[in-house]
C-alpha cells in the first residue's frame, strides 16, 4: 500500500519553501497530495482554480516533478476529513521559524482530537528558504521588487500579471 501524505495550505502563491517541504516529503512518502484551501476565512490574491494552475505549472513545468507522485487538489473541508477521503494517516506541515510553531502545534493538537489515527509530521525547509513567505513575496512584487529567488518562473509571471 502506498504511503500518502496530505500537504494542506493556501499556496497563495507557492514558494521555494513550500517546494522544499514537498521535495523532503517525497523522500518519506510515495505520494503527496497538495491540498489547496478554499476556506473563506482568508483574503486570497488568487482564486483556488488559479492557485491550482500556478502550483501545477511550478511543480510539473518549471521543476519537472513526477505527476505520479503528486496530486494537486482544492478542498473546503476539515483536513482530517480529507485524510479520510484519501486514506492518509499523515498531515504534512512545513515549519520556517519558532513563530510558526505555536499555531502549528495548536492545529496538530486539534486535528488529533478530531481524528486520533492521524499524525502531523513537521518538516523544516532548508535554512536559505526559511525566510520566504507568500505574504512577503506578494509585498515585494507589489512594490516592483525582484522575487526570482523565492519562487518559480511561472509563479513570478502569474504574480506580475496580477499586479499589472
Amino acid at each position: 500500500m502506498k504511503k500518502t501524505a496530505i500537504y494542506p495550505g493556501t499556496f497563495d502563491p507557492i514558494t521555494f519553501g513550500h517546494i522544499d517541504v514537498i521535495k523532503k516529503g517525497l523522500k518519506i512518502f510515495d505520494k503527496i497530495i497538495v491540498a489547496i484551501s478554499e476556506s473563506n476565512s482568508k483574503n486570497y490574491l488568487f482564486e483556488s482554480e488559479e492557485r491550482i494552475k500556478i502550483v501545477k505549472n511550478a511543480l510539473f513545468k518549471d521543476l519537472n516533478f513526477k505527476k505520479s507522485n503528486i496530486e494537486i487538489i482544492s478542498f473546503n473541508s476539515l483536513t482530517t476529513d480529507l485524510c479520510k477521503k484519501f486514506r492518509s494517516k499523515v498531515i504534512l506541515r512545513g515549519l520556517r521559524a519558532v513563530s510558526d510553531f505555536e499555531y502549528e502545534f495548536q492545529l496538530a493538537g486539534m486535528n488529533k482530537k478530531l481524528n486520533n489515527t492521524i499524525e502531523t509530521l513537521f518538516l523544516m525547509s532548508d535554512v536559505d528558504k526559511q525566510i520566504i513567505s507568500s505574504k512577503l513575496i506578494k509585498e515585494i512584487i507589489e512594490f516592483g521588487g525582484d522575487i526570482k529567488k523565492f519562487t518559480t518562473k511561472s509563479t513570478v509571471t502569474a504574480l506580475k500579471h496580477k499586479y499589472e
